[in-house]
């Protein structure tokens, strides 16, 4: 079994910070191989020999009607963000395969909504221990797949194993006099947390007694959930599961009458998107977007504590939903943030998740690995530019060479991490999600200012605020416009009971987590029933 620690420093390598390539010559650097076992070969032949009907002839197979098809033009330029390694992309289908899935998933819908929940719980129950047995392999193809390094790839199948495994024990009471809905449930979720989301979100609601379909990430992750896929199917489950561009099966995928509901995670374009092709179905719905979630500073002098919660901030290079990449500070207290901030950024370590110097050597235990893919490192450098060139203050920027990167390694995909103070309203820094390790930090003089900027990207998942008068930051948190709040620690999207949802833009729809997941996919005996969540002129928000 891998396992992951903490390596010795790694001497930095010698390259240009803007450079595609790194040229690291050090001799600590030159003794940096895979481990072994790890190569994307190595990982696909596994998954391939775990279930041989999903990887035929080394691709990905899409699967419905019951079985795994070889369908579909796989991306021509699938390369993995870690080194550039190719790897196996997701096989794309046409708009006309895809509404044959879904009338296939509602005939699977009306089959497995008649099954005893008994019959349901057992299933879904073996199809988590098949998953938690290959998960070593799971995050594996994560790795290659999303970049994510391999402490934090194991923690997304874990989450997803140890949450289903929840909602077994407790299905029972959340279901009491509910039925599943009228027709299956579609799922489109971004890549970066396949597991955790997105075959988490399929397993409870197949278990609530929907058939589903989801639509591999085109960005990423597509092997891994293959194989979850495949492992739940062998299980007997209604898993149907595709691969194509939002933009192409979005007629099926998300307005076809068949659907029961549809669950989204993505982007605020493409959410909008979603969301005004919804507004005259009356479907049921759940669309996760982003928003710049912020932490606020304001009176407060607990700094060790801050700069822990900072640190672990950086996980994934910040590549998720409820990272927080704004800090609003008390002017009065910017020296102590900086000195206590400082120290933070340049401890984060980054690199090839799967670099070691010797072959017995755990796997290095990074902050994070690659962007998602070299195009969005490149976008966010230009956006970081561009905060600059307009005149904010770059307070740090890392470089390349700070990495832990195999000599000669392809580094295209990443990103050092950076931090700029006063980000114009003008550049997109100041106002958008920047989804990797890029902090902005904004001064203000008073707490109407530092509310007003918290609130800067018209609604948010969630914020938090650092104030040693936790009941003024209580009376502050009141006026932030995000669905959970924390008085000195961050909040997160939660496990099991805790429900999750947005304010604003940042969330359109049912909320989820613990009860409310099971509610937003489930019918009751009420035919007016109202589900909690963040409907136009329905303003229900369950603080948390």
């Amino acid at each position: 079994m891998v396992t992951a620690a903490r390596p010795s420093r790694v001497t930095p390598a010698v390259s240009d910070p803007s450079a595609g390539r790194s040229a690291d010559t050090s001799p600590t650097a030159a003794r940096l191989r895979l481990a072994p076992g790890t190569a994307w070969a190595d990982v696909f032949a596994r998954a391939r020999d775990a279930a041989p009907e999903a990887f035929g002839d080394g691709r990905l197979h899409n699967l419905w009607g019951g079985r795994w098809r070889p369908t579909g033009v796989p991306l021509s330029s699938s390369a993995s963000p870690v080194d550039a390694t190719p790897i196996a992309g997701p096989p794309m289908i046409e708009i006309d395969e895809a509404r044959e899935a879904i009338g296939a998933a509602l005939a699977a819908h009306q089959r497995w909504r008649d099954v005893s929940l008994a019959d349901r719980r057992a299933r879904v129950a073996a199809a988590v221990d098949a998953l938690d047995a290959h998960r070593d392999t799971l995050a594996l193809l994560l790795v290659w797949e999303i970049g994510k390094p391999w402490r934090l790839a194991r923690t997304d199948v874990d989450r997803a194993i140890d949450g289903v495994r929840w909602y077994l024990d407790e299905i029972e009471g959340m279901l009491a006099d509910r039925a599943p809905l009228p027709g299956p449930v579609s799922n489109i979720a971004s890549w970066n947390y396949p597991m955790s989301v997105l075959m988490h979100a399929v397993l409870v609601q197949v278990l609530a007694g929907n058939a589903v379909i989801a639509k591999t990430p085109t960005d990423g992750g597509a092997a891994c959930l293959t194989l979850a896929c495949a492992l739940a199917h062998r299980e007997g489950l209604p898993i149907s599961l595709v691969s194509g561009p939002g933009s192409r099966l979005s007629g099926a995928l998300v307005r076809a009458p068949e659907i029961g509901a549809l669950a989204f995670v993505g982007g605020r374009s493409a959410g909008g998107q979603v969301a005004a092709a919804l507004v005259d179905t009356g479907k049921r719905h759940f669309l996760e977007q982003e928003g710049l979630n912020a932490w606020g500073i304001w009176e407060f002098s607990q700094w060790d504590l801050l700069a822990g919660h900072l640190r672990k901030g950086f996980e994934y290079g910040k590549q998720r939903c409820t990272a927080y990449p704004r800090y609003v500070v008390q002017r009065q207290l910017f020296d102590q943030f900086l000195q206590m901030y400082l120290p933070v950024v340049e401890s984060v370590r980054f690199g090839h998740p799967l670099a070691v110097a010797t072959d017995d050597e755990p796997l290095p235990d990074l902050d994070f690995g690659p962007l998602i893919n070299a195009v969005k490192a490149a976008e966010l450098a230009g956006r970081v530019d561009e905060a600059i060139t307009k005149g904010g203050v770059p307070l740090h920027r890392g470089r390349l060479t700070d990495g832990r990167f195999l000599p000669g390694q392809d580094t295209a995909a990443y990103a050092p991490p950076v931090a700029i103070l006063s980000p114009p309203s003008s550049c997109a820094l100041h106002h958008a999600e920047p989804f990797g390790p890029v902090d902005t930090i904004v001064l203000v003089d008073s707490e109407a200012e530092l509310l007003a900027a918290m609130n800067a990207s018209n609604g948010a998942l969630v914020a938090s605020l650092a104030c040693d008068d936790e009941d003024k930051a209580r009376r502050m948190s009141a006026e932030l416009a995000a669905f959970k709040i924390g008085i000195n620690k961050p909040r997160s999207r939660g496990d099991r009971a805790e429900p999750f949802g947005g304010r604003g833009a940042s969330w359109k729809g049912a909320f989820v987590g613990g009860e409310h997941l099971v509610r937003a996919v489930t019918v009751g005996p009420d035919p007016d029933e109202r589900l909690y969540g963040n409907f136009p002129s329905y303003s229900l928000y369950p603080r948390t």
